[in-house]
């Protein structure tokens, strides 16, 4: 057996606990989660949640759809693309950057009309749109946002796009409209039920259901990604489409996919 000096042996622990280290911090990889703004409101508790559970860290960034599905297209390194439609999910599995050819559905979406408590015509209901006292709608950007082309839809179906075109304020995405609306940047917005049922915004003003049947379902789908994270990866995929998971989703506004 070798012998070694005090100074020889401290060099070769410490260069064991930076291997051991090394090692545990390869194996802890943050799952990167590329994720729809309407889900900010609501995917930060269940990430703890999962964490907690699993001992698997996560890491989340929020924006459009379309805008996360660009960039995993153009070699963004996540592990799970949780998008506000189908649509964009398929995008990526089309381009063969998931671990399945089609999308999960995870849950459907709901758009809603929210108003500040100290807007002009309260208590808020959908003849707002058309009150000349209104001079301003937030509303996603339709090219980016599925919320958007759902509410364009909306506005289309009850013959409301010739009244409310000239007011409406784009967002880029359903989480900045919200903000129009909350700042006062606007005095109506159509934006998304997990954004108005947020303790801010339900203290701040109130909301009303737009019509299911005026704009196509906003069904929310995900993929995993390929990838050395792809295992977690699928792991919180199976975590979020749990039962359990699935009521806390609809109790925050997230209703379930079927």
């Amino acid at each position: 057996m070798p012998s070694y000096s005090k100074s020889g042996l401290s060099r070769l622990a410490a260069l064991g606990a930076g291997v051991f280290f090394a090692a545990a911090s390869f194996a802890q990889t943050p799952i990167q989660i590329a994720a729809a703004a309407d889900l900010a409101p609501v995917l930060p508790a269940l990430l703890a949640e999962f964490q907690a559970k699993s001992g698997v860290a996560t890491k989340v960034s929020f924006a459009s759809s379309a805008t996360l599905a660009t960039q995993i297209t153009n070699g963004g390194p996540f592990d799970l693309f949780l998008s506000a439609d189908m649509g964009f999910a398929q995008r990526v599995a089309d381009a063969g950057l998931s671990t399945s050819d089609k999308p999960v559905a995870y849950a459907r979406g709901t758009l809603v009309l929210w108003e500040r408590k100290d807007g002009p015509v309260q208590p808020v209901t959908l003849d707002a749109l058309s009150s000349p006292r209104i001079q301003s709608v937030a509303i996603a950007n339709a090219e980016h946002a599925p919320y958007g082309r759902a509410a364009k839809a909306s506005l289309e179906s009850l013959h409301l796009t010739e009244q409310v075109q000239p007011k409406l304020r784009v967002a880029e995405n359903i989480g900045q409209a919200a903000q129009f609306v909350e700042s006062g940047n606007a005095q109506l917005g159509l934006i998304s039920l997990t954004s108005a049922k947020t303790d801010k915004l339900q203290s701040e003003g109130s909301y009303v259901e737009m019509p299911v049947s005026s704009y196509p379902p906003i069904l929310q789908g995900a993929v995993v990604l390929k990838g050395r994270n792809s295992q977690d990866a699928q792991k919180l995929l199976d975590f979020l489409l749990s039962p359990a998971v699935e009521e806390e989703l609809a109790a925050r506004g997230l209703k379930a996919p079927r």
